[in-house]
């Protein structure tokens, strides 16, 4: 067994499993097999198993979020960032989200963390929609539309078909378009 790698692997490492195998599979010896390290290169990087739950979160928060959101904000053509925010959607890691999610439920300690990426994400969404729209209530709804979208794709018992959330993603796209107060490509 190799006995290190980096926090982010770490990180990569519990977000796969999350994704795979979901909550409760999350463990210490899980991470470390997943990896091929000994529990003493996990004890290299945090104190403890709380240590590392709360810095995986925080990993995902930044890396799947506020960095997605960042970079969405750069984009200075409003539905041109819609588009790519629907893009970030569809190509988020969604059964680690859903697990994420199921966390949340049950942790007082993560619920916090899965708030906050709601609202940034509703936020970004009912900001840019704001400005091809012209009216907050309807921002709202299809801010409120793209979030129901991504969880209820995460949340579904059914198999995951990516193509189905794409087509129903435009559905939306074309939505935001018709009701745009301009031409949504100027």
């Amino acid at each position: 067994m190799s006995t290190s790698t980096s926090r982010d692997a770490y990180f990569e490492a519990g977000l796969e499993i999350l994704a795979t195998s979901g909550y409760g599979a999350l463990k210490l010896s899980e991470v470390c097999q997943s990896l091929s390290v000994t529990t003493g290169s996990f004890y290299h990087f945090f104190k403890n198993w709380g240590e590392y739950t709360e810095a995986l979160l925080q990993y995902w928060l930044q890396t799947r979020t506020v960095q997605e959101m960042e970079y969405a904000r750069s984009i200075a053509r409003p539905f041109e960032r819609v588009s790519a925010l629907v893009q970030i959607g569809l190509s988020l890691p969604h059964g680690a989200e859903a697990a994420i999610r199921t966390w949340s439920n049950v942790s007082g300690d993560v619920r916090p963390i899965q708030e906050a990426v709601d609202k940034n994400r509703y936020d970004i969404f009912y900001e840019s929609t704001l400005e091809l729209v012209g009216d907050p209530e309807q921002a709202h709804r299809f801010a409120n539309w793209a979030l129901y979208l991504l969880i209820g794709y995460e949340q579904a018992s059914l198999p995951r078909d990516i193509a189905s959330l794409e087509w129903v993603a435009k559905q939306l796209l074309d939505a935001i378009a018709a009701q745009s107060d301009s031409n949504p490509v100027d």
